[in-house]
């Protein structure tokens, strides 16, 4: 999977507030089932935009949308869905120097005691980074190792397929590759929330051809369904493409409506 894993994670617009129930549906798979299919739909819309005129002018934006949906799935255990869209802009001096959207779709089914499997697909665009398009598709095992009230500890591994369309003409690549994946929210106090995710993908032609990602947050709660986030990203290649930076960093802040 790619190593911007998503990585999650990234100025002014996120949202993490509490998610709006649907109806609860009982589901009884036998005479002996104790479990009740709860179907529960969260999305939220986040935007970030800051802008600088006078000796130098600025501009960074950022937009994502996500749909999380939870449900029963095989063996009458939790099935989550997730689906995201994320855009970035930066410009300085009416010059763009950063320019990416992406998206993913992730689906994760619990199996027993916390394990869980998962599917997923991701999507980036980033000229800037020499890729037209870079999509993955991977498949993996995981464990929650930590779940509370207030704090959770997620853990994944797997393997994905790799496609890469490069900017610049150069010739396509396709590969395979080793992915890891860890998250780690904590509950602070009443408004405030803690959150790391970090990814890494080794390729198997090359491990030396890895990359990392690093999304690092707070989000506070400002009114009802209203959040504000501060959050930082750091995306490493260590082998990018000729001419361009292996390091990427954003700093954001964003504000969120969730419903």
């Amino acid at each position: 999977m790619t190593k911007s894993i998503s990585i999650a994670l990234l100025a002014t617009g996120f949202i993490y507030a509490d998610a709006v129930k649907l109806t609860d549906v009982e589901a009884k798979y036998n005479a002996s089932s104790k479990v009740e299919a709860t179907k529960e739909l969260k999305q939220h819309i986040g935007l970030g935009f800051a802008n600088t005129t006078g000796n130098t002018e600025t501009l960074n934006f950022d937009m994502d949308y996500l749909l999380k949906y939870k449900t029963l799935g095989y063996a009458n255990e939790e099935l989550n869905i997730e689906f995201g869209l994320n855009a970035y802009i930066s410009e300085n001096d009416d010059v763009r120097d950063n320019e990416e959207y992406k998206a993913h779709i992730k689906m994760e089914q619990m199996i027993l005691n916390g394990w869980f499997g998962y599917l997923s697909t991701n999507w980036l665009k980033n000229e800037f980074k020499n890729y037209d398009s870079k999509t993955g598709i991977g498949v993996g095992i995981g464990k929650e190792i930590i779940h509370s009230d207030n704090t959770s500890l997620k853990i994944s591994f797997g393997v994905s397929y790799n496609f890469e369309e490069y900017s610049d003409g150069s010739e396509d690549y396709d590969y395979g590759a080793l992915t890891q994946y860890a998250k780690y929210t904590s509950k602070l106090n009443d408004i405030s929330d803690l959150y790391v995710e970090f990814g890494a993908m080794e390729n198997f032609d090359d491990f030396d051809d890895y990359e990392l990602s690093l999304v690092a947050g707070c989000q506070f709660a400002v009114a009802q369904n209203l959040n504000l986030s501060i959050e930082a990203e750091v995306d490493y290649d260590n082998m990018p493409s000729v001419g361009y930076e292996d390091t990427d960093t954003k700093t954001l802040i964003k504000l969120g409506y969730d419903f």
